[in-house]
């Protein structure tokens, strides 16, 4: 069990500009990648929705298990094989 699944789960809503979805995705994917580092990050479970709007929620990473407690970290929609 990792830190994040031993405690409590939130989430932690940041509201950016972006021109579109695709945007706000590639946008999404860069916070959370350089906040990876925190052991307290769900980062497969992040996802993008309109403001004010909390549904649809689209995924950012694909999050494919991959053996072990290793999750794909590329998008969501990716070509070829997954990575961790």
């Amino acid at each position: 069990m990792t830190a994040a699944t031993e405690r409590e789960r939130f989430v932690v809503h940041l509201t950016v500009a972006a021109d579109g979805l695709p945007a706000a995705r590639l946008l999404a994917r860069a916070i959370g990648r350089s906040l990876a580092f925190l052991p307290e990050l769900v980062l497969g479970e992040t996802t993008v929705s309109e403001e004010g709007v909390t549904d649809p929620q689209h995924q950012v990473f694909c999050d494919r298990r991959l053996g072990g407690r290793r999750r794909c970290v590329r998008r969501v929609d990716h070509q070829g094989g997954c990575t961790s």
